[in-house]
């Protein structure tokens, strides 16, 4: 249920193993694409891997569930304005295949989810369908890849399954041992729940630790590339790289489902959250700043290329990115022209796209934002003012040559 970043990979790796998948999606673009043995996401070697289970039968594509042995739910979570978790998704994904389960049947939960979601679906199932009750295996197990690198990572990295009760961690276990190859480890269901947030909680963490040292250093004047390059020769350091803010369906969203279920406890993870959130923020007024004196300096505004739209480098996922966010900023509130930049993408329907190169030449302000590998073959022109948020240069003190 969800043929996503995650869902549709999923769907393809398994109809390779010779399982028989049906992939259920609500949009009939998707559905089409998909049938057609097209992808409609950029993700290294999906096109090659879906062609071939498409045209050999085993995957199709369609808009409504239909019976099946084991049922997965890979929808997304967002959050709504207060930070707490949007669970419609999934409970919506699950009523759709309520009719269609049977004793024996599997249903488990990808989507990344707070405590006690599985729980609550498993209530729903029932209350719906309570000949079922004990006669249904229902788990938990989140997702653990990189994207650009899905394919593999759902082959080879470890997973968590947690299951409401032993036999059904088992039972989702002996399924997904059909095409994992990483260690399964099986757990119940809330510990699971918790674990996917705490991975990407942890995560958020470390970056905002980077993303603070990194202002710090601009007060400072230090280089802070320079400075993580050093304190990372420390046998038990290992800081991260800086960037603009984090985005991404997990990372930037996750902790809130902890920070909002408990609050009073979540300190450090609500922390970390608002740090990077602020960073964002902080590029922005930088960019804005070198803006008016530009134009104070000069006489004439300026013409900035906003290089790179992306959450993360080399993909085209724009969900919670914080270069869309400063890109948006920088339009509406610079009095200056504007070329935006993202190479993994053809079109936007907010954003008017420049070649990378072509912008880069005309701009008089770069601001890089995703490091994409396009961006890294570009050699630094004299004259141009570059804030460098990504470390596409990393020799700035001021992120600005």
């Amino acid at each position: 249920m969800g043929l996503g970043y995650i869902g549709l990979p999923t769907a393809a790796v398994v109809a390779s193993k010779d399982i028989s998948v049906t992939g259920v999606d609500v949009n009939p673009e998707v559905v089409n694409i998909i049938n057609q043995g097209k992808i409609h996401i950029v993700e290294p070697e999906l096109d090659a891997l879906v062609k071939q289970v498409v045209e050999k039968g085993a995957l199709k594509a369609t808009s409504q569930p239909e019976e099946a042995d084991a049922f997965f739910i890979v929808v997304p979570t967002p959050f709504k304005q207060n930070h707490r978790a949007d669970i419609s998704f999934v409970e919506s994904a699950t009523r759709m295949v309520i009719p269609f389960l049977r004793e024996g049947n599997l249903f488990v939960i990808e989507s990344t989810s707070p405590v006690l979601t599985t729980e609550k679906m498993a209530d729903l199932i029932f209350k719906l369908r309570p000949e079922l009750k004990n006669k249904v295996y229902i788990a938990y197990c989140p997702e653990r890849v990189l994207p650009g690198n899905v394919l593999y990572e759902l082959e080879h990295n470890n997973r968590v399954i947690g299951g409401l009760n032993p036999e059904s961690a088992d039972k989702a276990a002996a399924f997904y041992a059909q095409f994992v190859k990483g260690v399964l480890h099986k757990t119940n269901a809330r510990t699971a729940e918790m674990c996917k947030l705490t991975e990407n909680s942890s995560r958020d963490a470390q970056i905002a630790f980077a993303n603070e040292l990194s202002m710090i250093c601009n007060k400072a004047g230090v280089n802070v590339w320079d400075l993580i390059e050093l304190a990372n020769k420390h046998p038990r350091v290992n800081i991260l790289q800086p960037g603009c803010g984090v985005g991404g369906h997990c990372i930037a969203v996750d902790p809130w489902f902890i920070v909002s279920d408990f609050p009073e406890q979540a300190q450090i993870i609500k922390r970390a959250r608002e740090t990077n959130d602020y960073k964002a923020d902080w590029c922005a007024n930088h960019t804005l700043e070198a803006c008016v004196n530009f134009t104070h300096n000069t006489g004439r505004p300026p013409l900035i290329a906003c290089m790179g739209l992306a959450f993360k480098p080399d993909i085209d996922d724009l969900r919670e990115s914080p270069a869309k966010y400063i890109t948006s900023r920088i339009i509406s509130e610079a009095n200056a022209d504007v070329l935006v930049v993202e190479p993994n993408i053809k079109s936007h329907k907010m954003f008017n796209l420049a070649p990378y190169q072509e912008a880069y030449q005309k701009a008089d302000i770069v601001v890089w934002l995703v490091r994409h590998k396009e961006f890294l073959n570009i050699p630094a022109a004299i004259g141009k003012i570059e804030f460098d948020f990504c470390g596409i240069r990393k020799k700035s003190m001021d992120y600005a040559n």
